[in-house]
């Protein structure tokens, strides 16, 4: 079974998304903040993490370059969601080392088959 990491503050969606993704399968832990997205990170090995841009504590920019600045060789996969879609945050969001980029509002069905083709890319 695969694992992913969801880190996103607002409750309701971060219910949403959790529901809809062990729906499918999947095994998901969450978190809703920044901070405990990467205490447990470091605590569990996932097959893709779903971070929020903007959480308290530290953002999922500060997750993402706390996280590929101390991985070794086996990089995880980071699918970025964010209600900022300008094309200059992407920017900023993909040179900071997350893998995808999907914005906000997004559908459920959409999110799990964007996890789907990233999950089976490998």
């Amino acid at each position: 079974m695969k694992k992913i990491l969801l880190a996103e503050d607002e409750e309701v969606l971060r219910m949403l998304v959790v529901d809809t993704l062990e729906d499918e399968g999947y095994e998901v832990d969450e978190a809703a903040d920044g901070q405990e997205a990467l205490d447990l990170y470091e605590d569990g090995k996932y097959d893709l993490l779903i971070l929020d841009y903007m959480m308290p504590i530290l953002s999922g920019l500060d997750v993402i370059k706390k996280i590929r600045s101390t991985e070794g060789e086996n990089r995880v996969k980071i699918l970025m969601l964010s209600a900022k879609s300008q094309q200059a945050e992407q920017d900023r969001v993909l040179e900071a080392g997350a893998d995808y980029f999907m914005s906000k509002p997004f559908s459920p069905i959409k999110l799990v088959q964007l996890v789907e083709d990233i999950l089976n890319e490998s």
